[in-house]
């Protein structure tokens, strides 16, 4: 498992989202590595945050087109979660299984399919900088690629019984500013306007829109405001977020949220919401559920699918109306801890799944032949 080498090569880069020359420090390796296989790499340069890589093959430009989608980054700033380290059944560091570990497991698949003979052509690799950090950069350039595919794999870890990813929640950050009237609380209370109060209102009505059963969730995550204890608070701010399963949930929350904001609940004081949805939702569809027969044909063996309530740029990618399946990479779990790791099993399972779908995909151009 020599590729196991080469994760251990770029967890021990530190690559959080602010540290740009560790995301490039890894982007450069993936770059000598994927030209090794005849890919030409697409740099899009940043100057805060890590660059961009899109990796393209020879394409026959009448058959269908697949992405394989990465991202770069990891969660820990430098000098507290860093070392690579395994046992029999185990790797454990920063991004074995979000997403250094997925990442390496297309690389190995595409070299495995390579050694035998084959030329890589109409797959594509999209690896970006920023999808930790909510993809707010990179989301644009994705969308835009997108619409140049037909399919999409996404290398984010499997589910625990191996599981592919059909849908995610799609999730909106929204930050509220309120603005009251600051007075002594002894003296002038009654001239004052209570931005706090106000917060208090708006919380307890953006909590009400949340709907267990439909999947729907709103949290406010942050509340701040006011001055100290003897001085009627002139402000307030509320950072909360919204996750929703469907579009119409989306719609009937957002719709929602415009009236909440519109009314004040304590004379004097006004409102000003800022953010908006981060990625749309991943809906599970008749195409994806279509691709997970076929590939069972493919590979003849049972490919297990899920939904999961967290994001990923696959929710980027499928709103673009790209055949998407996510949760391509190994099984792992104590992701966005000091506790992360990955399946050394799973990464052969996953490999080898990937070379078999990359074998007939090249062969055919296409899933459905």
């Amino acid at each position: 498992m020599s590729y196991l080498n080469d994760l251990n090569t770029i967890v021990n880069i530190n690559s959080y989202t602010k540290n740009k020359d560790g995301v490039d420090r890894v982007g450069i390796i993936f770059d000598k590595w994927l030209t090794e296989l005849g890919f030409k790499v697409n740099i899009y340069d940043r100057e805060l945050i890590g660059n961009h890589r899109h990796y393209t093959s020879k394409h026959d430009k009448t058959a269908k087109t697949l992405l394989l989608l990465g991202h770069l980054d990891t969660v820990f700033p430098p000098n507290e979660f860093e070392e690579y380290s395994e046992d029999e059944e185990w790797v454990y560091g920063p991004g074995v299984c979000d997403m250094k570990g997925g990442n390496i497991v297309a690389l190995q698949a595409l070299r495995e399919f390579k050694e035998q003979n084959n030329e890589i052509k109409n797959i594509d690799i999209l690896f970006v900088s920023d999808e930790e950090t909510g993809s707010d950069d990179s989301k644009h350039l994705t969308a835009k690629l997108a619409s140049k595919y037909d399919y999409c794999f996404v290398y984010e870890a499997a589910g625990e019984d191996m599981e592919v990813v059909t849908g995610r929640k799609g999730v909106g950050t929204f930050f509220l500013d309120i603005t009251g009237k600051a007075a002594h609380a002894g003296n002038h209370y009654v001239k004052g306007h209570d931005a706090n109060l106000e917060a208090s209102y708006k919380l307890q009505e953006l909590v009400k829109l949340t709907d267990l059963e439909k999947g729907t969730t709103v949290n406010v995550g942050r509340i701040n405001g006011g001055l100290g204890a003897n001085t009627i608070s002139p402000f307030a701010n509320l950072v909360f977020e919204l996750r929703y399963k469907n579009s119409d949930e989306r719609d009937r929350v957002l719709k929602s949220i415009e009236k909440i904001v519109e009314k004040s609940f304590v004379n004097g004081t006004t409102s000003q919401l800022s953010g908006g949805i981060q990625r749309d939702v991943m809906q599970t569809s008749e195409s994806s559920l279509n691709l997970i027969k076929n590939i069972e044909k493919i590979t003849s063996s049972v490919l297990k699918y899920e939904e999961r309530g967290g994001v990923s740029d696959a929710n980027i990618v499928s709103s673009c109306g790209v055949v998407t399946l996510d949760g391509f990479g190994p099984f792992g779990d104590g992701d966005h801890t000091i506790h992360e790791r990955a399946s050394k099993e799973s990464f052969k399972s996953r490999i080898e799944l990937s070379r078999k779908l990359f074998t007939y995909f090249v062969k055919n151009l296409d899933f459905t032949k």
